[in-house]
């Protein structure tokens, strides 16, 4: 049986030293470490090494929960995941060891509650856009194309401009001015 380690952080600014530090101290025979990958991409190069890596018997430890999971839903499915195969799970800063009933106990009631939260947080949007749509508030990003730009832009296109050009000289992409502009649409 050998514990093996998983480390990310986010940003290149970031240092994973003290979770590789944390993770050689807790016994880790080898560490993984995504460096500068946000953990809401859905493949992650080292985490995809580090699972194939492990067999039967082994046990995948990491920091802290939040470094493993997109979600609490992927979280979960990938700790099952590692059970099915046969491998635990320890995070070290929650304390959680899916090597005994109580850390398996554990690991569900954390992740049931962060995905309380989640269900909170998405109700409060909701409601806070609710509110924002009632009360007469513009959502969402402001047009790119404006009043000026789309006169700019079609007087451009009218004197011969391709899209590209209009689209480069506006600093827009050229689908903000197909959007904008039904005559960008005729072949120009």
């Amino acid at each position: 049986m050998a514990r093996i380690g998983y480390a990310r952080v986010s940003t290149v600014d970031q240092h994973p030293e003290m979770q590789i530090e944390a993770l050689n101290t807790a016994g880790c025979t080898e560490v993984f470490t995504d460096h500068g990958v946000s953990g809401a991409r859905e493949s992650r190069p080292q985490l995809d090494k580090c699972l194939a890596y492990l067999r039967p018997g082994d046990e995948l430890a990491v920091w802290k929960l939040d470094r493993l999971g997109r979600s609490v839903s992927h979280l979960v499915a990938v700790v099952g995941q590692l059970a099915d195969r046969g491998i635990q799970f320890v995070s070290l800063t929650e304390h959680i060891n899916t090597t005994t009933a109580a850390g398996r106990l554990l690991f569900h009631i954390i992740a049931a509650l962060a995905q309380m939260e989640r269900e909170l947080t998405r109700e409060r949007t909701l409601a806070g856009l609710q509110a924002a749509r009632a009360a007469g508030k513009p959502l969402g990003r402001k047009p790119v194309m404006t009043a000026q730009r789309v006169q700019i832009a079609s007087r451009m296109l009218k004197e011969g401009h391709s899209v590209s050009e209009v689209a480069a000289t506006l600093g827009v992409g050229r689908a903000s001015l197909y959007r904008a502009l039904p005559i960008a649409r005729g072949g120009r």
